[in-house]
């Protein structure tokens, strides 16, 4: 016999799990993966009910799978939420987890009147996520672990204490299972999603209202017996937890696309656009202070000959290696952007000076000089630095900008007059490599 009534519900969720693949295809979202893969689980789960019915050991083995995946889509839910989830001792955690869980369903699937097996495997709830915790204490001390490790052991205490009830005990030890799994989930997106936008809390309240129908739902069979609401209306959580995923998605992709608007894709610096409005905000700033503030133009000098000789692909990890030098050279509070191909623009506020710019360009200068390594290749590329101060050299940031780029331009063009060896074009050195 088949439950054709979880039909509708089968759809629902696959429909929207084909929403929530279309937009996690999209997404920037590391998580996304193991969402979807979460909520093909569920869709697992809603499929292998419709088949559970069944008389014998194939109602049986369709029970396990639907009640296994719904446990397996909540862990995957956790996951998705762990910030150090690449941690190795994540996936022996990840082990323990589902390995207990599955253990437990199968036995109360198969066997749900058996002592000598269900009070071993209810111990390991709480012993196994405390094993790793412990083993792996000095990589990771964080609070969702604790968070895990204290949920399964209060789970293995309640386990202990009602799951061989006569009656109702294995529908009891379920319940409690399902709580912990996606009240856990709550708790994990509640620490990772403090945010105050519609996905944030969408996500959390709806994994909430999922984890308190393990326990409205037998308590109003308890002492409420004659009120049968829909079915459906137990698994309105789940949509709404889908809901909220989608939603955070899309955040997520909308502010990645305002990142993409104002800063440059390959280094992540502000970009010419964004630059603009910093330097704006930074002469007003100097103004109300009467303070001064320096620009700092820097172009690579010889950038085109290593796109020439060894590709594009290092003139790229070129390009990331000089913001890196760049950005530790100046201070938090000052701004470096990428303003052209091969050209960066500094912006050092309040404190500064001429002498303390003209010292970080010197600075600068120097570590250009010194030969980069890239995959066997030693690159020497140098910088020309042209310097303009507010309000000294130029009253506007537009004025700013021109004076700065002139005066760039005056120490490339006495460089290539002098006798220095920045006047003749640099070679790029190939790493010598064993034979």
């Amino acid at each position: 016999m088949v439950d054709w009534s979880k039909l509708p519900d089968l759809g629902a969720v696959a429909l929207l799990t084909c929403a929530f693949a279309a937009v996690a295809r999209r997404s920037q979202s590391s998580v996304s993966g193991l969402w979807l893969t979460g909520w093909m689980m569920i869709a697992l789960h809603f499929a292998a009910f419709v088949v559970s019915p069944l008389p014998g050991l194939a109602g049986q083995i369709a029970t396990f799978i639907g009640l296994a995946a719904l446990t397996w889509a909540g862990v995957l839910f956790m996951l998705a939420a762990i910030p150090y989830r690449r941690e190795l001792s994540t996936r022996w955690m990840l082990a323990a987890l589902l390995s207990s869980y599955t253990l437990y369903i199968g036995l109360v699937s198969f066997t749900p009147n058996s002592p000598w097996a269900l009070v071993p495997a209810a111990i390991l709830f709480g012993i196994a996520p405390l094993t790793v915790a412990i083993l792996t204490l000095r990589r990771v001390n964080h609070p969702l672990r604790w968070t895990v490790v204290i949920l399964h052991m209060a789970l293995a205490s309640f386990l202990l204490a009602f799951q061989l009830h006569p009656g109702n005990g294995p529908d009891l030890a379920l319940n409690a299972v399902f709580f912990a799994v996606y009240f856990g989930c709550c708790l994990h997106f509640w620490y990772s999603y403090r945010r105050l936008t519609a996905g944030a809390f969408i996500t959390t309240s709806g994994f909430l209202a999922w984890a308190a129908v393990f326990v409205v739902a037998p308590a109003m069979q308890a002492f409420l017996p004659s009120f049968h609401p829909e079915s459906e209306v137990w698994n309105l959580p789940k949509y709404v937890v889908a809901i909220g995923m989608i939603l955070l998605l899309l955040e997520e992709q909308i502010e990645h696309n305002k990142h993409l608007a104002l800063h440059d894709e390959l280094t992540g610096l502000p970009n010419r656009r964004l630059f603009q409005d910093r330097l704006s905000s930074a002469l007003e700033r100097a103004r109300r202070s009467g303070s001064q503030t320096a620009l700092l133009l820097v172009d690579l000098d010889h950038f085109k000959q290593v796109n020439d000789t060894v590709g594009h692909h290092i003139g790229d990890l070129v390009l990331k290696r000089a913001s890196h030098i760049f950005l530790g050279r100046v201070r938090r509070s000052d701004t470096v952007a990428r303003t052209g191909g091969d050209e960066f623009s500094i912006i050092l506020e309040e404190p500064t000076s001429r002498e303390e710019a003209e010292q970080v360009g010197r600075s600068l200068i120097h570590l250009l000089n010194q030969p980069l390594q890239f995959e066997g290749h030693a690159v020497q590329v140098g910088a020309s630095v042209g310097i303009a101060v507010f309000p000294a050299d130029a009253p506007t940031a537009e004025a700013l900008r021109i004076a700065a780029d002139l005066r760039m331009y005056e120490r490339k063009n006495e460089a290539r007059a002098s006798d220095a060896p920045f006047s003749r074009p640099l070679p790029v050195i190939e790493a010598q490599t064993g034979a």
